[in-house]
């Protein structure tokens, strides 16, 4: 931080320091380099229902015998040149979602939700071997999304005319670690969104996912070079001239790492 103030004070034109602005502010978030973290693909995982009428009927026989469906989702968060990025499923090159699913009706939610976030990323063969199962750092909830009926709409918000929604949605913040092995399964493809392409963007990402730089904008970041030295803070410095963050896909649908910038014909 110190040297990102000396560099700017030597400026021709210095900036006039305000007074400290981080009154009650949430704790600032380290985000590591895209670069850091390996991802490979493992067995395809079918999706559960072959149309949406199907899952809706689904969800109207897991309340009937369970009451309402709790569903937890991660916004895994990253950086490449110093800005953030968020780690998304793409399925069958149609819709776009974050790791996680509903619990189980016995789940504890907490370790529900990591036990399904190992279903979805975690990589074959490495549980057992130096790694353990659950192993994700689970921060704050950022969002509530709810669901009033037996449709696909959810709301931020319950609705004032409904008294027994019937699937409440988190977004939870998923800190990730210096370096990590992530896998995706076959049928889907693992890729690295940066914000200001959900920003703004209901018609490509839909309502929840297009809110994420919303919901993010209450952290301040540290960003962390490939040596592990904080490069950059926020704010701070910007990224190098001439780079345009872009979508990348990271694995999967038979794609490798890094194979460069796609674009993809998506719905919310």
């Amino acid at each position: 931080m110190s040297t990102i103030t000396e560099v700017a004070l030597q400026s021709s034109h210095p900036p006039i320091i305000p007074l400290s602005f981080n009154g009650n502010q949430s704790e600032t978030v380290r985000l590591y380099p895209l670069s850091n973290y390996t991802f490979g693909v493992k067995e395809t995982q079918p999706e559960e229902d072959p149309s949406v009428i199907a899952r809706l009927k689904r969800l109207e026989e897991h309340y009937s015998q369970y009451g309402m469906r709790r569903t937890c989702e991660g916004i895994l968060v990253c950086h490449e040149h110093n800005h953030p990025h968020i780690l998304m499923l793409q399925i069958a090159n149609a819709f776009f979602k974050l790791p996680g699913d509903y619990l189980r009706p016995e789940d504890d939610e907490i370790e529900g939700f990591k036990a399904r976030l190992d279903e979805r990323l975690a990589p074959v063969g490495r549980i057992g071997e130096g790694e353990e199962r659950g192993d994700w750092q689970v921060g704050d909830c950022l969002a509530q999304w709810w669901r009033p009926n037996f449709e696909t709409f959810m709301y931020p918000f319950i609705p004032a005319h409904v008294t027994r929604p019937k699937e409440c949605k988190k977004l939870y913040l998923i800190q990730l670690p210096k370096s990590k092995v992530l896998s995706v399964p076959k049928n889907m493809k693992l890729l690295a969104v940066p914000l200001f392409e959900l920003y703004d963007n209901t018609q490509r990402y839909g309502p929840q996912l297009s809110a994420i730089p919303h919901l993010l904008s209450r952290y301040n970041f540290e960003f962390v070079d490939d040596n592990g030295k904080v490069v950059a803070v926020t704010p701070g410095t910007g990224a190098p001239d001439g780079y345009v963050p872009s979508t990348k896909v990271l694995a999967g649908d038979d794609t490798e790492m890094n194979e460069g910038i796609k674009e993809e014909n998506g719905a919310a």
